[in-house]
């Protein structure tokens, strides 16, 4: 329940290189429903913008400026909803390149809040972690800020 005259804070979530926690190796953050470039909450440094099961380009929410789509753990380029489509796959706690399952085939590993590199479990090999609890469209979004973006 909201109260006149409380101040609420929403906390923006963070991503971090490696298994770092220092404000100076955070890579981006998610605040609301966009992906926003290191520290900032700035319109201008927004990333991505989170729509229902869409990742849009920047501040967008255009059909044009859709980046990736989710459906059924499949990744899919843009609008697209084809097989040939399939950027990547989450299955089992492993990131997978398109519609693929082959252990050869894994791109990045999730174990709690770390991704580490393909199927590396080892403390050395995390790329990033997120501070906080994301939903699977959030982490896709972070997925492509970290990998794409940064």
């Amino acid at each position: 329940m909201l109260c006149v005259g409380q101040q609420y804070t929403i906390m923006a979530i963070k991503v971090y290189k490696g298994n770092s926690s220092s404000y100076s190796d955070v890579i981006c953050n998610i605040s609301g429903d966009k992906i926003y470039k290191g520290n900032s909450s700035s319109y201008s440094d927004v990333l991505f913008n989170i729509r229902g099961d869409k990742v849009y380009d920047k501040n967008s929410s255009s059909y044009s400026d859709v980046v990736v789509n989710l459906s059924n753990n499949k990744v899919y380029k843009g609008n697209s909803s084809s097989y040939s489509d399939v950027v990547m796959n989450i299955n089992g706690g492993k990131i997978y390149k398109g519609n693929s399952s082959s252990y050869s085939d894994v791109l990045a590993n999730i174990s709690g809040n770390k991704i580490g590199k393909g199927n590396s479990t080892s403390y050395s090999d995390v790329e990033f972690r997120i501070d906080g609890d994301v939903t699977l469209i959030e982490f896709i979004a972070i997925w492509w800020a970290v990998k794409y973006r940064y």
